[in-house]
């Protein structure tokens, strides 16, 4: 898992010398008529999912929904997706209830895009248009640098649709630069206790980090996390809140600050001192801060930020005597159906 976070630099690299592949779908909104998207994913990839809806709705203002590969798979549900794009994200391209609604949703006229670590995956070959991660082999079983690359990739796509200029060497520089900063998480690991509840919030692009981080940390430490939308949070969850609850809010750099004072300010109020992931928050007194990066917008400082949730994940997992590359009762590819 180590050694697959740092490779992420090199990951994003590989990914940016051939960004001219995604010419070929510049125009398929155009082409194909698209009114709607649905976006097709399970797990760690949902999560990029997420990240990926919000670009097109901020950026295009087409309506996106997430599948529910259940509807296909489990009901016989008939699709009628004509003028539809649906875009599927998954690390090995291989889980059956994917290429299952993926095949049906291609059969109801829909326009079907494919990321995966495997350009020779089922769905790869289902796909009008695949683009390959380009992560090279992922051995721990807890999805690192391909969700990284599934982020790159996302933001990468909508680029393409919006004529947006990508600055690569910036991504790059950055991501090298969280790679090389072996002491970003130290602070952090050293004050989370495995004993009290860790609650990981996040707003706007911020969210799939957050969404992500509990899972890595539920994956790697076998504790509970939750990860929420602070809105969210704010409807209910917070009656729960402690003075031991940790609070990790994700904040990447850019972030409107507006997006969470309401949050932050009620949170306070009984647990006052916050974790912050990425550049981008408020902190004051004993709050701790787990440096992120300080790239030119909030998108792209999100995508880069992901390696930094991971890296705790990974020393919090160690520090409570576990071993992050072998979870008790995970594989590397879950074949759900």
């Amino acid at each position: 898992m180590s050694s697959e976070i740092a490779e992420t630099p090199k990951v994003f690299a590989a990914i940016l010398d051939h960004v001219a592949d995604f010419d070929s779908i510049k125009n398929v909104l155009t082409e194909q008529k698209i009114h709607s998207v649905l976006i097709l994913a399970r797990g760690t990839s949902d999560n990029a999912a997420h990240y990926l809806k919000y670009l097109i709705e901020t950026q295009i203002g087409l309506p996106v929904g997430l599948t529910s590969p259940s509807s296909v798979t489990v009901y016989n549900s008939e699709l009628k997706y004509k003028n539809t794009l649906v875009i599927a994200i998954s690390q090995s391209g291989q889980s059956p209830d994917l290429v299952h609604f993926a095949t049906a949703a291609r059969e109801s006229h829909a326009y079907v895009i494919a990321m995966t670590n495997d350009d020779s995956s089922p769905l790869a070959k289902i796909a009008h248009h695949h683009f390959s991660l380009m992560a090279g082999p992922e051995l721990a079983v807890a999805a690192t640098k391909s969700y990284n690359a599934q982020l790159l990739v996302s933001y990468l796509l909508v680029s393409a649709w919006t004529d947006k200029a990508v600055n690569a060497p910036q991504i790059i520089a950055e991501a090298q630069r969280i790679s090389d900063d072996t002491d970003c998480v130290a602070k952090a690991v050293v004050n989370t206790s495995r004993n009290n509840e860790i609650v990981i919030l996040g707003r706007g692009f911020a969210y799939p980090n957050a969404r992500e981080a509990a899972l890595k940390i539920q994956e790697t430490c076998k504790i509970s996390v939750q990860g929420l939308s602070t809105a969210d949070y704010l409807h209910g969850p917070i009656s729960a809140l402690t003075p031991e609850t940790q609070v990790f809010i994700v904040a990447p750099k850019h972030m409107p600050a507006e997006a969470i004072v309401e949050a932050t300010t009620k949170i306070r109020k009984t647990a006052p001192r916050i974790f912050w992931i990425g550049n981008g928050g408020t902190p004051a007194g004993d709050d701790i801060v787990l440096a992120g990066s300080n790239c030119d917008d909030e998108i792209i400082s999100t995508l880069v930020d992901a390696m930094v949730l991971q890296r705790f994940a990974l020393e919090f997992a160690v520090a409570s005597g576990f071993d992050p590359d072998a979870p008790e009762g995970l594989s590397k590819v879950t074949l759900t159906h």
